[in-house]
């Protein structure tokens, strides 16, 4: 049984908040009977600059900077509605800051931005915010998935190196901005071909988007962990340095062993067989959709193609 003392504070605890409420919903109120035509546009104004700001920064990953920052917003709105006041003072002394963190976090990110607009990027963008976006269906991912494996054995047999990387929910656009975009269907041929000694673009890694050879010769950051054995070379560091920074699944083929490896989230399996990267593959990319809602669900990339 609650005290008399307890039950008094609940009152006056649900009484505050609901006069917290009835506050905010007057105010909403207030504000929909002065709302004007030129408020619309002003809205429509803003909600313009925001797409587009988010359009060109998405492909990277300050993306997910951006979702850190939106996380510790609601907890501050959270906090001060609760009248947290240790909490509430530590927040709002980082948000009181919130423009030069802003720079410094987003310093590259912001200067791309102007520098799309300054190309007219930005209109090329408005123009396709009506686009319905592309999906990639599972069989059609069974046959990237498929084709990747063959091309695989083959390298692997005549001791020719690549490097393979399958973009998943972190879209790596700076990373395809450093190589050459091809979109093109994928192939054991096409493959094979990227990655022939004599080709310009060997060297670099293959980037797979939504099932589409999306990208070849792209440069990835190398992984700076001192744990990792010697003996590995460039392609594999590549390999585990990009899925340190995403959530991607890397493919190497060495060219002194011939060994297939497979890094995913930082770490690297050796020695691997073509029927193991299928199931590593198909597991990331078909099975694990299926049981949300099915690969469309899961590999709908809005605009991507236009972007």
């Amino acid at each position: 049984m609650f005290s008399l003392y307890e039950l008094e504070f609940h009152f006056r605890y649900v009484k505050n908040l609901w006069n917290s409420i009835v506050d905010y919903f007057n105010q909403v109120k207030g504000l929909f009977a002065s709302f004007k035509f030129i408020d619309a546009i002003d809205i429509f104004f803003v909600a313009i600059v925001l797409y587009l700001v988010i359009r060109i920064i998405r492909e990277t990953r300050a993306i997910q900077l951006i979702k850190g920052v939106i996380f510790f917003a609601v907890l501050y709105f959270l906090v001060s509605f609760l009248g947290m006041g240790a909490s509430s003072y530590i927040l709002r002394a980082i948000f009181s800051n919130i423009l030069l963190i802003v720079v410094v976090l987003f310093g590259p990110e912001i200067r791309n931005v102007l520098e799309q607009v300054g190309k007219g990027a930005a209109r090329t963008s408005l123009r396709t915010i009506l686009n319905p976006g592309v999906a990639v269906e599972a069989n059609e991912m069974r046959k990237t998935i498929d084709a990747t494996c063959k091309a695989c054995v083959e390298m692997s047999d005549a001791k020719i190196g690549a490097l393979i990387v399958f973009e998943h929910e972190t879209l790596i656009g700076d990373i395809i901005a450093s190589g050459t975009v091809l979109k093109a269907k994928a192939s054991r041929e096409l493959i094979q071909n990227i990655f022939f000694p004599k080709s310009p673009l060997h060297d670099g890694a293959l980037i797979v988007r939504d099932g589409v050879v999306y990208a070849a010769g792209c440069i990835l950051p190398l992984s700076h962990d001192n744990s990792i054995s010697s003996d590995l070379g460039t392609r594999h560091r590549a390999a585990i340095g990009i899925t340190q920074q995403s959530d991607a699944i890397a493919i190497v083929v060495s060219e002194e062993t011939g060994a297939i490896s497979i890094a995913k989230n930082g770490s690297l399996q050796r020695n691997l067989t073509s029927g193991d990267i299928r199931d590593i593959l198909t597991e990331a990319f078909i099975d694990s959709t299926a049981s949300e809602g099915g690969i469309l669900g899961k590999l709908v990339r809005r605009n991507k193609n236009n972007g």
